[in-house]
């Protein structure tokens, strides 16, 4: 077949540049004198020496040699002494090379360097070797156990990429570990470092994940089956291909035979055998705060890095701030309560109404998975895949499952220091190690209310100072009108600015938001602690419309207990070596003044009013709280988050409750409220820390300093008669004109006694801003939240749900009794499921089933 022409064309004209290429350089050699030619001589071994020195100094030093085969990592200690984690450099267990059973190691050495104990560091006739076998077509690998062990102590550094770099650098590192080691170190080392699949690395792993025994105790087939996969470890995975690693595996037992380390006749016998595995996966221990190590890891990389520490060899002790027993707690609170909640989503989301195939929300989710875009991205029409999906019961079975999946955040300071004694990120780490703590950000509903009230008093506004409960429009930017409403209509008669914060009255906060101004709340809320999250600085703000963390929120009202000062939070108090030497211990910070003293304890004190009397009333009715408490509930549009958070002098603790998609819902007015959401989970943990005096239950909060005794009198007089009338709410989340009010100072308890002051040294700040891009969590789209500018009502706070979204018969016409004395939150005139921890009734326990509060 003749050539085209364009191609004969090419390659003469290679050709003539070939030949005029060659005449010059002929012509250039011809006239180079001797003195010339050994200046070029000389010139090549300068150049190699040059070479050689840049390599040193590119390839690891001789200290960081020293250091790969010490296995010393970090210890994570909590602040009572117990472990939390270890920074090991993956899931391995070194063991010494006298427990490794010699069959793995003359199969090793047999396989893939025979001639170990002969070279240092590099088989020169094996190197040349591979060469003609490469260049023959034949590709081989020429690496001794020595160069695979600097690549892969060293990937960074040394790299992987076939190049003449990455095989100058590895020769220079193996002449380095050569010259540090000696052989029987390096086999110990390279085996209790290469990886194996299913996060094991190392011999002992490998021999746990595959035979479910230790390395001494690998037979000759074992061993054998092990060493091949290190030429390739998914292709000979004996757990996927099991044909080929049956394959190598004889092949590496064959190798054994040709170095005369087995027997002709054994080989005979065992290359017949089939692979008999016991598989079993290794986990990794995560310990009782995985969230906060993952956020803690991240600054000790960078403070050892900075002082030339390394976390995994260096054997350091890191002392952080986390209480175990608290966060024991925490674990056991958000893992009970979120059993209940999951129970309640469960029930809503099997209904056909709410998972049916012609729900649009439904089918949304189906084109937002991975099947569905596998299956148009391998050429299957859009509407055949979706159809296809939509009647595959297990697809739409597991999809349910992981989209209706309850998601909590949990958080616990001490106000006092800003440390951090408590931190769950997600119900199970395993399942979703998404940090809802520092990474997510969510609508925090009326818990930012109190920055709107704390921009009022700021602005000389009292508690006392009384604003008209009716309908309010705002109008906004484009001639539209923001109209936000409440669970019930309003009543048209004057209110505080206290009981408007303590029953979370939209129409209240709204004409605060009005009188003070948006930029003055935002900077409020910044000065306290909301520092990394974008406030929009709208009327809509005032409910809670820009999405915060609850990092954030915990930390601001951390500020308020503190009366005003803010602090950040702490993770770590010191940093020692395994000798007990201290290597850093962090000076304490300094408070920063973020509000003014008297307003800050004016705002705490109307926050006692939200769990004396006000949507928060659970803490004292349900969970028998009676220290000196303040906190607020929070609850966004649709119910898609429940916040609450909860402020004694000692401890301040929040918790965040809801789905990873944020168009998903309980459906349930009932137990979306954040008071039945997320204030359990806070209820069960403080109530546990006061019980077993963790904390003072007699510490009190600072009272503001009253000027206005005419306000006083005018407030004592009213609520005087508000006890005569004896009306209450509905509900708690239900607000009437008259609310009887609690004592306004809860009586501290008898057998309480304060602990012993703890030392407050502060640690570098926690590291904030989670991942990159956190407006968006990973495999999952952003929380759907309205637009605030064009919403015509707010976030819906705490909503009384009516008899038929209950589904309950409506009872007959009667007047509203007051609770019985000593049953505040108990009374139940509207036939509604009981509070976490009340006696369900037997129709309550098959329509919610919920577990006891001790269970």
């Amino acid at each position: 077949m003749p050539l085209p022409p364009s191609f004969t064309a090419a390659i003469a004209q290679l050709q003539s540049l070939l030949r005029q290429g060659w005449q010059a350089l002929r012509q250039f050699l011809a006239t180079r004198t001797r003195r010339q030619w050994w200046q070029a001589a000389a010139c090549v071994p300068v150049f190699l020496v040059l070479l050689l020195g840049v390599l040193v100094l590119l390839t690891p030093s001789l200290s960081d040699i020293r250091k790969a085969k010490e296995d010393n990592p970090a210890q994570i200690l909590s602040a009572d002494g117990k472990e939390l984690a270890l920074f090991t450099r993956s899931n391995r267990r070194w063991i010494p090379l006298a427990q490794i059973s010699p069959n793995v190691v003359k199969a090793l050495i047999a396989t893939e360097d025979h001639r170990f104990y002969e070279h240092h560091g590099l088989d020169w006739r094996r190197t040349a070797a591979s060469v003609v076998y490469t260049l023959s077509g034949d590709r081989q690998g020429g690496s001794t156990i020595t160069q695979q062990l600097a690549r892969n102590l060293y990937p960074e550094k040394v790299g992987r990429d076939a190049t003449l770099s990455r095989k100058l650098k590895e020769a220079v590192t193996a002449y380095k570990i050569e010259a540090l080691y000696t052989k029987d170190e390096i086999l110990e080392t390279y085996l209790n470092t290469v990886p194996f699949l299913y996060n094991a690395f190392g011999i002992e792993m490998a021999a746990r994940t595959y035979f479910d025994k230790g390395a001494d105790k690998l037979t000759v087939l074992e061993a054998a089956t092990l060493v091949g996969m290190l030429k390739g470890t998914s292709y000979y995975n004996p757990v996927r291909n099991p044909e080929r690693a049956v394959q190598r595996r004889n092949t590496v037992l064959s190798q054994m035979v040709k170095r005369e380390v087995l027997a002709e006749a054994e080989f005979d016998r065992l290359k017949t055998r089939p692979l008999r595995l016991d598989f079993e996966r290794q986990e990794i221990a995560e310990g009782p705060a995985p969230h906060f190590v993952r956020a803690l890891r991240g600054w000790l990389v960078d403070w050892a890095d900075s002082h030339g520490y390394d976390i995994h060899s260096d054997g350091l002790v890191v002392h952080t701030t986390v209480d175990s027993r608290m966060q024991a707690w925490a674990n056991q609170a958000v893992a009970r309560h979120g059993r209940t909640l999951q129970a309640v989503a469960q029930r809503n989301w099997s209904q056909a109404s709410a998972w049916g195939a012609q729900q649009p929300l439904v089918q949304a989710l189906v084109k937002e998975s991975s099947a569905y875009r596998s299956a148009v991205a391998s050429g299957e029409a859009p509407a055949e895949a979706l159809k296809r999906l939509l009647i595959d019961r297990a697809f739409m079975a597991a999809l349910r499952e992981e989209k209706t999946r309850i998601q909590a955040g949990f958080l616990a300071m001490d106000p006092r220091n800003g440390h951090i004694l408590a931190w769950v990120g997600s119900r199970d780490y395993k399942q979703d190690p998404f940090d809802h703590v520092q990474q997510a950000r969510r609508q925090p509903g009326s818990t930012f209310k109190p920055f709107v009230y704390g921009a009022a008093l700021l602005n000389g506004s009292r508690p006392s100072d009384t604003l008209e409960d009716k309908a309010v429009e705002i109008p906004l930017s484009g001639g539209q009108i923001w109209r936000p409403t409440d669970a019930q209509p309003p009543s048209n008669q004057a209110m505080t600015l206290a009981d408007g914060l303590a029953y979370s009255k939209n129409t209240i906060t709204a004409q605060v938001m009005q009188q003070v101004g948006p930029a003055k709340v935002v900077r409020l809320a910044r000065s306290l602690g909301v520092r990394d999250s974008a406030l929009d600085a709208v009327p809509a703000l005032a409910l809670g419309s820009s999405p915060v963390s609850l990092q954030e929120m915990v930390t601001a009202y951390a500020s308020l207990a503190r009366s005003g000062q803010y602090l950040p939070p702490v993770m770590v108090t010191r940093i020692t070596n395994r000798d007990g030497d201290v290597l850093a211990e962090f000076a304490p910070a300094r408070a920063e003044a973020a509000m003014d003293t008297n307003a800050a304890n004016a705002l705490v004190d109307m926050l006692r009013g939200v769990i004396d009397k006000g949507t928060g009333r659970a803490i004292r009715s349900t969970y028998g709280i009676h220290a000196d408490v303040a906190g607020k509930t929070g609850t966004t549009q649709g119910n898609a988050d429940g916040w609450f958070i909860l402020m004694h002098p000692q401890l301040v603790t929040g918790a965040w409750a809801g789905f990873n998609d944020g168009r998903i819902t309980l459906r349930s007015d009932y137990w979306g409220q954040g008071a039945r959401s997320a204030l359990p989970m806070v209820g069960d943990f403080t109530n546990r820390v006061l019980g077993t005096r963790r904390i003072d239950a007699q510490a009190r909060f600072a009272e503001p300093e009253h000027s206005d005794w005419w306000g006083n009198l005018v407030d004592g007089l009213r609520e005087r008669i508000q006890g005569w009338w004896g009306s209450t709410p509905e509900d708690e989340g239900a607000v009437q004109d008259h609310a009887p009010s609690a004592p306004r100072r809860p009586a501290p308890a008898p057998d309480a006694s304060p602990p012993a002051t703890p030392s407050t040294p502060a640690a570098p700040p926690m590291p904030g801003g989670g991942w990159p891009g956190w407006e968006q969590r990973p495999g999952g789209p952003a929380p759907v939240t309205r637009d605030p500018d064009t919403s015509h009502d707010g976030p819906v706070e705490e909503r009384t749900p009516t008899l038929q979204e209950q589904g309950l018969p409506a009872p007959a016409p009667a007047p509203v009794q007051p609770p019985p004395a000593g049953q505040d939150g108990a009374y139940n005139p509207y036939n509604l499921p009981p509070l976490p921890g009340q006696l369900p009734r037997p129709q309550d326990r098959e329509a919610y089933p919920m577990p006891p509060l001790g269970g």
